[in-house]
């Protein structure tokens, strides 16, 4: 696949397609620090197999998209400041990487589309229907939360994988990577060469942790999008693994509860990953929600 590039909202942003543009557009966002290729190709393919156009694209800081060179600060005492109910300063905020996502869309002459995001990208999309929701035909929010600090927080284990600092060279930043995933992963369907396979590809494609640090400043600068959600009008499909360690499962269902209407999807055994035995099921749902709201 071939990627391109759009000026979008102030920053370039790499993008791929996939399908035939005709068909109905859907927008993947990807989450903290991911790639776009984070997005298994079973699952985009699948997708386009059952009549969408894909659309996937490096988020800002991110692999090939422009990366931004303002300080992103101390997590933990972000964090800290966020639970005490301090008002944070950010380079730019999820509702900003809302705004890029528009921007390509508007690159690709597509007045609406299904999104679909996942973790962070989760964050994002929920940005999206609340900022755009006239752009977006329906939202598919997985393992993903609502900003509340009450729900979705990691575990000790998950949250030493985010706030462990970036290694020198390449071979240990892989290997970190490997071990960050295992942390995270379903239980039953970690892969060591398929992580390693993924972390060696993302490190060599524009691996970035001073993005990853940004990318975790803009969350906890945004907010609660709760309040928001309740009057949200798009229609909302929540998914979420019931093994989830980074975004656990409180904060999917806080999801669903806020999102007036949302259907809950939870998948057994599932971590706070993409694998090979749950894209049938992810596809499955994501195309029978589409067509409900295309008979609305």
């Amino acid at each position: 696949m071939d990627e391109r590039f759009a000026s979008a909202n102030g920053i370039d942003l790499c993008y791929q397609t996939l399908g035939d543009p005709a068909d109905e557009p859907l927008l993947l966002v990807m989450g903290l620090g991911a790639q776009m290729i984070a997005w298994p190709i079973e699952l985009c393919e699948g997708l386009v197999d059952r009549g969408f156009h894909v659309i996937r694209y490096d988020n800002r800081d991110t692999g090939r998209s422009t990366w931004l060179d303002a300080t992103a600060g101390d997590f933990m005492a972000a964090f800290t400041a966020a639970l005490a109910g301090e008002p944070l300063a950010a380079p730019y905020t999820l509702s900003d990487m809302a705004a890029d996502g528009m921007a390509l869309l508007d690159h690709l002459g597509i007045p609406a589309a299904h999104v679909v995001g996942a973790s962070m990208g989760g964050m994002i999309a929920q940005a999206m229907a609340i900022e755009h929701p006239h752009r977006l035909r329906s939202l598919t929010s997985i393992m993903s939360t609502t900003g509340d600090l009450d729900v979705g927080l990691p575990t000790p284990e998950a949250l030493a994988v985010l706030t462990q600092p970036a290694p020198a060279g390449r071979e240990a930043a892989i290997e970190q990577g490997v071990a960050g995933s295992k942390v995270i992963a379903s239980p039953d369907h970690f892969d060591e060469d398929l992580a390693r396979r993924r972390s060696t590809a993302a490190y060599d494609r524009g691996w970035h942790p001073a993005g990853t640090a940004r990318h975790l400043l803009a969350i906890l600068a945004s907010g609660s999008r709760s309040e928001a959600l309740a009057d949200l009008a798009v229609p909302t499909l929540v998914i979420h693994g019931d093994q989830d360690p980074l975004v656990t499962p409180s904060g999917g269902h806080r999801t669903a509860e806020v999102v007036p209407g949302a259907e809950l999807l939870v998948l057994e055994g599932m971590g706070h990953d993409l694998p090979a035995a749950y894209l049938g099921p992810i596809i499955d749902a994501i195309t029978a929600h589409a067509a409900r709201t295309a008979s609305v």
